[in-house]
């Protein structure tokens, strides 16, 4: 078994993607597979690696047409003493073989067709996820390509029964059982896997709790040629598949242990409350058997059987309402059906053993009282650690996302809202919004003279998503429509809206998202204005732009370590022109522009701000507000993402209800805001040791690429920004494209790290700025009227 080189194409390097196609006697399906695959792999930098299993010639129609394929073309063929493990060994070994960055799996009887594989790769490899899989059961997917009526309930029901067992690990995917999916080769364990059989992806999904998952939604086509090989084996090798892997699941949950003293004590605690719960539950047993047996003259191994179930429903109230009311996961009747589940298979070990005792002599009663002692700690355990044990900390992305290939059904004006766009912006002359809301966010740049007709993205207010509520939140991106859907949990009343992909870029947001206006333009839409302003040829850097005696500073730093406290206190305390606090527009030239949107207060913040115009009732709300609205609220919110719960919802209530503390720099201090400046000094602000280093420019770079996605790390932009797609420019286009203008504006800046123990930033930089330019003063920057958006604007100072 070696592998063979059947076709090289291009240069000698690693490409991008491995596509495996596992072949079992496919002679038929070789000429038509590479003639339809090659050319749509082409583009992708991808070799073909096929595993051979075959009998019947497969290897020689390879070898031959292989010669005219437009790709790398791969054979590693598996002599009968080496074909251990079926498809899936075939697949594994495959695996181990690959140089792609993304392996591709599919079948070679064209019931996957190459179109298909070949749009699941090219989402694969533009989204930030780990697996792709090739769904038949969502979106617009279709299992039309099944061979009979028998075969399409027999695939319903088997992805049934494998969502059933393992509903945590696959509950955001629909197709558990596809033959067509994409991994990322450094997110999978290949030494853990040993899939019997071919049902690669459930052994994979499984193995692999915290692999992030998507789905592409395809039409499986019928069989080209040769004959399926699904057959009755291949059943029974699948249910020992599936009985291993749970088996594997359950004993590796038995056996996880509390970790520390305190866990350890509170599992004894709960462990004696289920004794006692237990101990009521035999008396009801006891009771039910006796009454079966005696009076009712039932056979005692029928009347037991009667006794559990009465006993295992009056333990499962208990315990589902006393002991573990606080770790309840999943539904009721999901909870009490794996309770019913487990207290019946114990059962089937339980009746050999009473009729043993029987037997030997023992009482009815007081055998099935010793039986049911006797699996008193087995019960616990898969109770305690199983039934009731806490979501993985490895979990699945509780969002779905699905990649649909059909068009959207248009969606027609709503006759009770209006269509006109009340509110107009004109952000530096390089982007114009338009919305139907106010975005108290864009308010400086208020601009009523942008005609309705000509803004580059528009908000408005519409029903979106569906009228019932649905199990999860899930984003949809129509392929061949550049829509993106995102839903809620809660159908039309929840947090949902839908982007259609301009130009112009039509935005709709739900009734809930209309009243949090700030979670309308922080979630959404500053999202797509980063990627607009980098097609335009800006940057929206995540930054604070101040000038200090005409010199242009700009401070950087992850969210909530003190940037904005220490842009008041340089304003209030050393004068200078206001640009912005948390975004700032650059251009490669090294030009800063304005974006002075409103500032948070945060709980730090606080006591930078010296606002004689606050009111008594807004300071007292601003301790709410603050503390609310800073690091621990964020954090907070960041940790609920990762459960199953409508958190854009809830984060647009509690913003309706306690709104964040906005206000204009110059409310809270005295101060002037600036048009643009050309940035000299960048200083990167973090806490600890005192201390002062230089950076430099490739470090600058990523640090700041960093700082700035922090700035996006709430949901749903890490659903919503890999199906962006602005002036035909994808998301990893405009990826590179802003890491370009990044660095062009960083090589006219000197960059340093600024470390402190006291929130001394502000201190510290006026020291060093007045050290190193003493005796050579900048001339100061006028502060300019508004609006005074030109041409000429990027000139630094203002307007030429």
């Amino acid at each position: 078994m070696r592998l063979k080189e059947l076709r090289t194409a291009g240069e000698d390097r690693p490409p991008r993607l491995t596509v495996i196609v596992p072949t079992r006697n496919e002679a038929a399906n070789i000429p038509l597979l590479l003639a339809r695959l090659g050319p749509l792999l082409a583009p992708l930098d991808a070799e073909l690696l096929v595993v051979d299993d075959s009998d019947d010639g497969t290897t020689g129609v390879l070898t031959r047409m292989a010669a005219e394929a437009p790709i790398t073309v791969r054979l590693l063929h598996r002599p009968p003493h080496a074909r251990s493990g079926g498809l899936g060994g075939a697949v594994l070994l495959g695996a181990a073989h690959a140089r792609g960055e993304w392996v591709l799996v599919m079948d070679a009887d064209l019931q996957h067709p190459p179109e298909a594989a070949a749009t699941l790769a090219r989402i694969a490899m533009r989204h930030d996820v780990d697996v792709v899989i090739g769904t038949r059961y969502a979106g617009s997917g279709s299992s039309g390509g099944l061979d009979g009526a028998f075969r399409v309930v027999t695939s319903s029901w088997t992805t049934r029964l494998v969502k059933g067992m393992f509903p945590r690990r696959l509950a955001t995917v629909s197709d558990p059982m596809s033959g067509l999916f994409a991994f990322r080769r450094s997110a999978v364990r290949l030494d853990r896997m040993n899939p019997l059989g071919f049902k690669v992806l459930l052994e994979l999904l499984v193995r692999h709790p915290g692999a992030r998952v998507a789905e592409v939604a395809y039409d499986m086509a019928p069989r080209h040629g040769g004959r399926s090989k699904a057959s009755l084996r291949e059943g029974v090798t699948f249910l020992r598949h599936l009985a291993r892997l749970r088996g594997r699941r359950l004993v590796g949950q038995i056996r996880r242990s509390p970790r520390t003293r305190v866990e350890r004590l509170r599992e004894f605690g709960r462990m004696i409350a289920f004794g006692m719960i237990g101990l009521s539950g035999m008396v009801v047993n006891t009771a039910a058997l006796w009454l079966c047996y005696e009076p009712a003259r039932m056979h005692h191994l029928v009347g037991a059987a009667l006794a559990t179930q009465v006993s295992t429903s009056w333990n499962f109230l208990l315990v589902d309402s006393l002991i573990y009311r606080r770790n309840r996961h999943g539904s009721f009747a999901a909870r009490a059906a794996r309770f019913f589940l487990l207290n019946n298979a114990l059962l089937l070990l339980r009746l050999p053993v009473l009729q043993a005792l029987v037997w030997a002599g023992v009482g009815v009663l007081v055998a099935n009282a010793v039986t049911l002692s006797a699996l008193f700690l087995v019960r616990f355990l898969v109770n305690d650690r199983v039934i009731y044990t806490a979501v993985d900390k490895a979990r699945r992305d509780p969002v779905r996302l699905l990649v649909a290939g059909a068009s959207e059904a248009p969606s027609t004006p709503s006759r009770r809202r209006y269509q006109y766009l009340k509110y107009r912006y004109d952000v530096a002359g390089v982007v114009t919004i338009g919305s139907q809301i106010m975005l108290p966010e864009l308010e400086f740049f208020r601009a009523q003279w942008v005609a309705d007709s000509d803004v580059d993205i528009a908000v408005r207010v519409s029903d979106v998503g569906g009228r019932g509520p649905q199990r999860r939140a899930a984003m949809t991106q129509y392929a061949d429509q550049s829509v993106l859907r995102y839903e809620e949990q809660l159908g039309r009343l929840g947090a949902n809206f839908r982007i259609q992909l301009g130009p112009p870029i039509e935005i709709q947001v739900g009734p809930l998202l209309a009243r949090s206006p700030h979670v309308v333009y922080t979630n959404i839409v500053e999202a797509l204005l980063r990627f607009v302003m980098v097609a335009r040829g800006h940057m929206l850097l995540h930054s604070a732009c101040v000038t200090l005696d005409g010199v242009g500073v700009m401070l950087s730093a992850l969210t909530d370590t003190g940037k904005t406290a220490t842009v008041l206190r340089l304003l209030r305390d050393h004068g200078g022109l206001f640009l912005s606090d948390d975004m700032t527009i650059v251009r490669p030239d090294g030009v800063a522009t304005c974006f002075p949107k409103p500032l948070t207060i945060s709980a730090h913040t606080l006591r930078a701000v010296q606002a004689q115009d606050l009111t008594p009732a807004e300071w007292r709300r601003l301790q709410l507000q603050s503390r609310l609205h800073s690091k621990g609220g964020r954090s907070l919110a960041l940790t609920l993402s990762r459960f199953n719960v409508p958190i854009m919802g809830i984060n647009a209530i509690t913003q309706l209800l306690i709104p964040p503390p906005k206000y204009s720099v110059d409310r809270l201090v005295p101060c002037r805001i600036g048009t643009t400046t050309r940035v000299e000094e960048l200083f990167v602000i973090e806490r600890g040791k005192p201390d002062i280093t230089e950076l430099d420019a490739a470090e600058t770079l990523d640090r700041m690429i960093e700082n700035t996605d922090d700035a996006y790390g709430f949901p749903p932009f890490r659903y919503l920004a890999p199906s962006i797609t602005i002036d035909g420019q994808g998301y990893a286009q405009l990826r590179a494209r802003e890491r370009e203008i990044l660095a062009g504006f960083l090589s006219h800046v000197r960059s340093r790290v600024v470390v402190s123990d006291t929130f001394g930033w502000a201190d510290d930089i006026p020291r060093m700025l007045r050290e190193e330019r003493t005796g050579r003063r900048a001339p100061v920057v006028p502060a300019q009227p508004w609006p005074r958006w030109s041409g000429d604007l990027t000139t630094a100072g203002g307007p030429a």
